[in-house]
Formats: structure tokens, sequence, C-alpha cells
């Protein structure tokens, strides 16, 4: 498994694990921050993360890339999942994070 590859599995399974924790149906947009020691730039991490939400409740949602600059940062090898927007069981729009 490449580091991308792995990089986007772990993106996925939070992002999945948080809509089903807060009963989303579907996620409408994620908010992440980017850690700079991460080998990848924001719009090759939007091509895979369209690749990899294909047929999961993230298909087609928009998503917010931060860049953290500090390579000293605790997240600085991270992608984290800063917030979620979803649409729930009783169609209304709720918010993570």
């Amino acid at each position: 498994m490449t580091h991308e590859s792995s990089l986007m599995t772990n993106l996925m399974r939070t992002i999945e694990q948080a809509a089903r924790v807060h009963g989303g149906r579907r996620v409408t947009a994620v908010r992440v921050q980017l850690g700079a020691l991460v080998p990848i730039s924001p719009d090759h991490l939007r091509d895979h993360f369209e690749d990899a939400s294909r047929g999961t409740v993230a298909e087609g949602c928009r998503m917010d890339v931060e860049v953290l600059d500090d390579p000293a940062d605790a997240r600085a090898q991270h992608i984290v999942v800063e917030s979620l927007e979803l649409e729930t069981d009783a169609a209304e729009n709720g918010g993570i994070g």
C-alpha cells in the first residue's frame, strides 16, 4: 500500500465513522488540515479523495483544505478532519467540529 493510499484509507475511515456516530446519511462537506510534512498538494489530495469517496457517504462532497506550515506541529505528518457537514436521516443539515 502506498503512503497516499494509506492516508486516504485513514481519512475515509475517520469520515465514515464520524458520519455514522452522528447519524449522517451523507457528508456534504469536509474540512481538513493538511500537515506541513504530508507529501501531497491540496489539489492532489482532492483528486485522491474524489476517487476514494466513490460509493461512500462522502461521494460528491466539497473538500476544504487548510495547509499547515509548521513542520514541528504535532499534526505535521497527518491529514486531520477538522469538521464535517452532514445530511441526516431527518434531512437536516448538521455540522460536526
